[in-house]
């Protein structure tokens, strides 16, 4: 388990709680490391942050997370756990991408998609997908070159537009699948009116080695219409929210003395500078 890019839920007050739900939904899940404001989760051997404070929104359909399950037997149970207190987005059922998938929102209004990959060829098993919606419809494409172009070790592994009679505009992006810096992820385009699009209740961690590699996505990811957020968030010009985090915060937050003075260093910035958290 060493992805350097991976979602980060606010769930501000629940986090325990979801961490204890989430670890009984999916068997292959677990708490790695606890904090007052986080709290580290592995799934399926990937990272999972859930965050204590900080945003206020909510988590919306914009940001889903797909599951590649190995059998319909996994869709199902993933399915019917999920379904406590969830909201059913599309039906449990056989389509013509899945024989058996489903799109569900679970009680804290997190999204996951559940697909069944008989092939069991996925080398990631949870991917988050970003949904382009209101505003942001038919820009799918367009971010998934920019953030392939901007992360190393990143790919366009494959992008299908909408057919004729599918619904939706023929330019528009019906699946898409890439990575950065290894880590998979997916994107879509949807001109239907759903009513939310990307906030920073979901976002999404980049770690780096050092100040250099911090300073270079910060430039790239605020240029153009992106915004400085604070304590190492921003937004990019897409709506994505993106943490970009030094590698060394986690050993920082090891140290339960060290923590308030390192977070009081941490509320202090927008960028984070490393050399001033290891001397906080």
């Amino acid at each position: 388990m060493n992805n350097s890019v991976y979602p980060c839920i606010t769930l501000k007050g629940k986090v325990a709680e979801a961490a204890e739900f989430y670890t009984d939904v999916f068997k292959e899940a677990g708490v790695i490391q606890t904090s007052p404001f986080v709290i580290q989760m592995q799934l399926f051997g990937q990272k999972l942050m859930l965050l204590n404070d900080g945003p206020t929104s909510q988590p919306n359909a914009s940001v889903s997370f797909m599951v590649m399950c190995d059998s319909a037997e996994d869709t199902e149970e993933f399915w019917f756990s999920l379904s406590d207190g969830g909201t059913v987005l599309m039906a449990l059922d056989s389509y013509p991408w899945s024989p058996k998938y489903g799109w569900i929102m679970d009680k804290y209004g997190v999204s996951w998609q559940l697909y069944t990959n008989d092939a069991d060829t996925a080398t990631q098993k949870v991917c988050p997908t970003l949904m382009f919606t209101g505003a942001g419809a038919g820009k799918a494409s367009e971010a998934v070159h920019f953030y392939t172009r901007v992360f190393p070790d990143s790919a366009i592994e494959g992008i299908l537009k909408y057919a004729e009679g599918e619904g939706d505009n023929t330019d528009y992006v019906k699946h898409s699948q890439f990575t950065v810096k290894g880590y998979t992820l997916m994107a879509m385009d949807s001109s239907a009116n759903h009513g939310f699009s990307f906030n920073d209740a979901i976002s999404l961690v980049v770690e780096c080695e050092d100040q250099a590699e911090i300073d270079r996505y910060w430039e790239q990811l605020t240029a153009d219409g992106g915004q400085e957020v604070a304590c190492g968030w921003l937004t990019d010009k897409y709506g994505i929210s993106w943490q970009i985090i030094p590698k060394v915060l986690a050993e920082l937050m090891k140290d339960k003395e060290r923590i308030p003075r390192v977070m009081g260093e941490v509320m202090k910035m927008k960028k984070l500078i490393i050399e001033d958290m290891v001397n906080a």
